[in-house]
């Protein structure tokens, strides 16, 4: 019988402490309530707020000095960060005769000041709804707010290229016009299983900042399902497909599609009316135009697309870039492409690939539209074919001992992490 009270007694003194949990989820759980923006939950913020105004009310009876009319401001800039527009009209209203029936019940009398004041709450009160009333998603600025960063944070979560296996480095930047944090450039970067394969598109969609943001997501999402399912040109034309089927005067799109093997380092990049892509050579020793070429998708049924292939020996890189990069009202684009071979091949002199896009973005001072860089290396340093032959690499023979199969005139494969 003792073993039976004892287990009886137990919920006692486990209650107090469900009660405690209870209370201190309560808030929790109303704050996520209203992040969902249901009607009961603004039904709920409602009530909260009118409380509020009937508690001020009560104070600017007993004494207004305590309470003056500026204090019902607070009411509306609350309602306006936590209501819909409906629950919020409402509480304008109410705050409003509140405020109007304080003044007037006040002993003392209504003089120039408070008659400004009453007007200056009537055009805030109008503004306030007139901003709601914008609102076109229908929900509170604060949800709207958190709703549009939420669609930026996917979109740019997107462009992150997954972990590249030792000896290849991926490196990009990204800026909007305006310093705006929506873009209408945008990465989608896919690795197969194996580890072996690497995809990735850079887009340029028609538009600039906020006003592209939502196509911009819109087709990156697109492209997302599409990535490693299909091969070019069907991935291309899968994706033209999808952008005539918007029906859209401005719905075209500039894109460049990279697949390399990361294991013997050949590549492919086909172009959709995106601005040629750059690799350094290291005979030349510096960064030379790919002859990949194509009509802008959304455009046509069935664009023209002219592929080009290679091989990415250690210390060669790809540049893939956006018309904000190098295009201006006052020179022609050819001028632009130099300025960037140029201003390129000084981003990676000094500090190698590795945080070169960002150098180069802020650089670009032309026009105002979107930018974005993305360089796909074999190595963390560019190096010529010379400076490449004249290195030894680690733990390799003699120049006069070379291993069989060796190709001679080719530069000796460096070790891991040193290219």
């Amino acid at each position: 019988m003792r073993l039976y009270a004892g287990a009886v007694s137990q919920p006692s003194t486990s209650r107090p402490r469900d009660a405690g949990r209870r209370v201190l989820r309560y808030v929790p759980d109303r704050v996520e309530a209203w992040r969902t923006g249901s009607w009961q939950s603004q039904l709920y913020v409602l009530a909260v707020l009118l409380l509020g105004v009937g508690l001020s009310f009560t104070v600017s009876l007993w004494r207004y000095p305590y309470m003056p009319l500026t204090t019902y401001f607070i009411w509306l800039l609350l309602g306006m960060l936590l209501l819909r527009f409906r629950p919020l009209a409402l509480l304008s209203v109410t705050a409003t005769s509140a405020a109007v029936a304080a003044v007037v019940i006040d002993v003392d009398p209504v003089n120039v000041t408070r008659v400004v004041a009453l007007c200056a709450m009537a055009m805030s009160v109008l503004l306030v709804l007139f901003a709601a009333s914008r609102q076109r998603s229908g929900l509170p600025s604060t949800l709207s707010e958190a709703m549009l960063s939420d669609l930026r944070d996917r979109l740019q979560s997107q462009g992150k290229v997954p972990d590249l296996p030792t000896g290849w480095l991926a490196d990009s930047a990204m800026i909007a016009s305006h310093g705006v944090g929506y873009a209408g450039d945008f990465l989608v970067a896919e690795i197969d299983e194996t580890g072996r394969r690497l995809e990735m598109v850079l887009v340029d969609v028609c538009g600039k900042g906020v006003a592209a943001g939502a196509q911009a997501l819109h087709f990156a999402g697109a492209l997302g399902g599409l990535l490693g399912a299909l091969d070019q040109p069907a991935l291309f034309h899968a994706a033209n497909a999808f952008l005539l089927r918007q029906h859209a005067d401005e719905s075209f799109s500039t894109a460049v599609h990279l697949r390399v093997d990361l294991q013997t380092g050949e590549y492919a990049v086909t172009s959709a009316g995106h601005p040629p892509a750059l690799r350094w050579d290291l005979t030349r020793g510096e960064w030379v135009l790919d002859n990949a070429r194509g009509m802008a998708l959304g455009i046509m049924p069935d664009p023209d697309l002219v592929a080009t292939c290679g091989v990415l020996a250690p210390g060669e890189a790809l540049l893939f870039y956006t018309d904000g990069v190098v295009e201006s009202r006052a020179e022609d684009l050819d001028v632009g492409i130099e300025w960037l071979r140029s201003t390129a091949r000084d981003a990676v002199s000094l500090g190698g690939y590795a945080g070169a896009a960002r150098r180069i973005v802020r650089q670009v001072t032309r026009g105002d539209d979107d930018r974005a860089v993305l360089i796909l290396s074999r190595g963390a340093h560019p190096v010529t074919r010379l400076a490449a032959a004249a290195r030894p690499a680690v733990g390799t023979e003699p120049a006069n001992q070379r291993s069989p199969g060796h190709a001679p005139g080719r530069a000796p494969e460096p070790a891991p992490g040193t290219a």
